[in-house]
């Protein structure tokens, strides 16, 4: 199916009066392009041919039916994770298909979980040492931390394995790409004890980063995507589009193909 016959079945669901968050889901699974441009803006939703974030998808999607989605709701998914319907895991399944299900889960524990650690790492490093005005330095011991190498010596073994010369700047997706292959070196290289402990602290300080977004978000008296951009460039660094377990129906279903 086409993206534009996907948009179309997304419009016409929700004007025969199905909820936009069930037609949502509809149009996600019968979305079958791994990444496109849309007005001079590239969205990559399948990361490593298994990661899928369904969450920019969603954005893209939205975009195309604003006119009928309130906007409260729409913020709240797309912004915080909180979907307008309570779905089961099964339920979400069910809809979006078993395939995209698991890429799903594969970009929540390997990107955006992935990305939670290094920010819980470093905020440890900071909270021992005390150095504010160093940040540099913290994300590099956070990194060592985390994975027992320098982050040059792995991303040089990323680009190798791909083919690719070393270059030191990454695109959003290139970044993308490289936290999902450090999730999968981690997995890889250490002990499943110690891959559960960091997986757990990861999911807490993920946590913490929604609650803060949101409580900014309520102070400056909005949900409207602007107003929660402004508070994620303020409250630190977050995972794009973050999701919550309510929004995905992940539960604590954690299988990684």
């Amino acid at each position: 199916m086409t993206p534009e016959e996907a948009i179309s079945h997304l419009r016409n669901s929700i004007l025969s009066g199905k909820h936009w968050y069930l037609a949502l889901l509809e149009a996600i699974s019968l979305w079958t392009i791994p990444e496109e441009e849309v007005e001079g803006r590239r969205y990559k939703y399948l990361i490593a041919g298994e990661a899928f974030n369904w969450l920019l998808l969603a954005e893209r999607l939205c975009r195309e039916v604003e006119d009928l989605i309130p906007e409260e709701e729409r913020a709240n998914l797309l912004l915080c994770g909180y979907p307008p319907l309570d779905l089961s895991k099964e339920e979400f399944k069910e809809i979006v298909g078993p395939i995209k299900y698991q890429g799903i889960l594969n970009y929540f524990y390997g990107v955006m979980v992935e990305q939670a650690l290094l920010v819980a790492a470093e905020n440890e490093v900071r909270k021992e040492w005390g150095f504010a005005d160093c940040e540099d330095w913290v994300e590099e011991e956070a990194f060592r931390r985390v994975y027992g190498e320098e982050e040059e010596i792995l991303r040089r073994e990323f680009f190798k394995e791909r083919g690719m010369p070393f270059r030191e700047e990454l695109s959003l997706s290139e970044l993308e790409e490289f936290t999902y292959w450090l999730f999968r070196y981690r997995v890889r290289e250490f002990q499943k004890e110690r891959v559960a402990s960091d997986t757990k602290k990861a999911l807490r300080q993920l946590e913490i980063m929604r609650r803060g977004v949101e409580k900014l978000m309520r102070a400056r008296g909005g949900r409207d995507e602007d107003t929660a951009r402004a508070a994620v460039c303020e409250e630190g660094p977050l995972p794009e589009d973050p999701l919550s377990s309510r929004a995905s129906g992940l539960g604590d279903d954690r299988s990684i193909s």
